[in-house]
């Protein structure tokens, strides 16, 4: 095998492509890697999970000393130093960043640092970041987990008039007094949360009827509520017509419900969602399909290419990185299975599908939804329970939200569970963990849980199901 021809290739060094490059070496497959970006690392670690929950856990403690009083205690908001959250996030991501340039350039993998597209479908010409001549690598098989990049739509005057991504918020040594946040993800409701808990002005302004599109609405009303009442305009049912410099300042001109709105501004952060990062890759000289710009995979993750596998943001239904991961390992034990002459028969299971937000409430859903489960004509009970009456979190004064499951009709497996609400990020992995050994909710409620906890509310929707339960 000549220095340049692979039996794997990974084009992408985040997550995503760092699970499948290390499986499949453990596997015996000879592999490279590719990776273009300025910084090794990938999104979740160098702009993403991590420092955006690094800044997320200053607002965090900064909401606890203003509502210190609540407690008893004699604290005051003093202010908050922007470029001290900055210089500890730095800290952190530079050690996470560091841990990972290190996985990747400690002799398992041949690293190439560049640009990647590809010229036929088993070659591809590689652009080194350094200025030094292309070069051209074949690979038995591929992998692209080249990741995402914010999504910025076309509206009139954006552009002109300058805006921010949650890349400028994320490394920023000062913050101006007044945002609006365009937008109504989880990108969105974590840098408001953020912006407003670090004591800034912020108005929230979404195109859809809801927060979290694709959740229970009840979610989303949950937050709107609760961000309401720390000072947070939202305005949902939207239509962004204009934005435009203003005194300088920005003003954004839109349409709510039957009204016509604007609001003036110190800066627009546009936080509208990621597209996939498949520009440059010449997907078509490989004859890779696409739906819009995502790569279209099967369940193998395997594209149109049987050769050519693909993992994370760039082919997922749902962006988030243990995702990513689960679907790069499984690309690179199907490639090795391909290339033995096996058949490409491992699948990604979609079922213990997880999603978290860090707001103020916190947001997590796992498994199906109600919309789910209607869509597919399956039997369900369920139920749900407020943290209003709940013993802890009346005592954490956390009292915002609720949690909900979801079950067979017949069977009482448990099919599905959100929470909004308290750590509401860590309390769903008790029902991951559920949904795993195919627990039925009669099971889960004779579970014992310590007193008092956040965990024991968990018991009463499980309760209530089990009594509809008709198998």
């Amino acid at each position: 095998m000549s220095d340049t021809h692979f039996d794997f290739i990974v084009i992408g060094g985040g997550s995503a492509g760092y699970a499948a490059a290390r499986t499949a070496h453990s596997l015996g497959l000879r592999v490279a890697v590719v990776d273009g970006a300025a910084e090794l690392g990938g999104l979740c670690i160098l702009r993403g999970c991590m420092p955006s929950k690094s800044l997320i856990e200053s607002a965090d403690r900064y909401l606890a000393i203003r509502h210190a009083a609540e407690f008893g205690l004699k604290a005051q908001p003093l202010g908050v130093d922007v470029a001290a959250i900055r210089e500890r996030k730095r800290t952190l991501i530079a050690d996470f960043a560091s841990y990972r340039q290190g996985q990747l350039e400690d002799g398992r993998f041949v690293l190439y640092r560049g640009h990647a597209s590809f010229v036929s479908v088993h070659e591809i010409e590689v652009l080194p970041r350094d200025g030094s001549a292309s070069l051209k690598l074949t690979g038995r098989s591929f992998c692209i987990t080249t990741g995402s990049v914010s999504s910025v739509p076309p509206i009139l005057g954006l552009a002109g008039t300058g805006y921010w991504t949650s890349d400028d918020v994320l490394d920023a040594a000062e913050l101006p007094q007044s945002f609006a946040v365009l937008g109504g993800g989880a990108i969105a409701l974590e840098m408001a949360h953020y912006l407003e808990g670090i004591g800034r002005e912020v108005t929230l302004i979404q195109r859809g009827p809801q927060f979290l599109t694709g959740l229970d609405p009840e979610c989303s009303a949950v937050i709107e509520k609760a961000y309401i009442r720390r000072g947070i305009t939202c305005h949902l049912g939207t239509k962004l017509h204009r934005v435009s410099a203003h005194g300088g300042r920005k003003l954004i001109e839109y349409q709510h419900g039957d009204h016509e709105r604007s609001v003036t501004v110190d800066q627009v952060l546009v936080a509208m969602g990621r597209s996939p990062a498949t520009d440059g890759l010449e997907l078509h000289a490989a004859q890779v399909a696409l739906s819009g710009k995502k790569i279209t995979v099967l369940p193998t993750m395997q594209t149109s290419q049987a050769h050519i596998f693909a993992a994370g943001d760039v082919c997922s239904p749902l962006d988030v990185v243990h995702v990513a991961i689960q679907q790069g390992e499984i690309a690179a034990r199907n490639a090795a299975r391909l290339l033995r002459g096996e058949s490409a028969n491992e699948t990604m299971d979609y079922r213990l599908l997880l999603f978290g937000v860090f707001s103020h409430p916190q947001v997590a859903a796992v498994g199906a939804s109600e919309g789910d489960l209607q869509q597919r004509d399956i039997p369900y009970v369920t139920a749900s329970y407020p943290f209003a009456d709940h013993g802890k979190s009346m005592v954490m004064g956390e009292t915002d939200g609720f949690v909900k499951m979801l079950a067979h009709r017949k069977t009482g497996e448990i099919l599905g569970a959100s929470c909004v609400g308290p750590h509401a990020t860590e309390l769903i992995h008790e029902v991951v963990i559920a949904m795993h050994h195919r627990t039925t909710v009669q099971d889960f409620m004779l579970i014992p849980h310590y007193h008092p906890t956040l965990s024991e509310i968990w018991t009463y929707p499980a309760e209530e199901c089990a009594d509809q339960v008709t198998g």
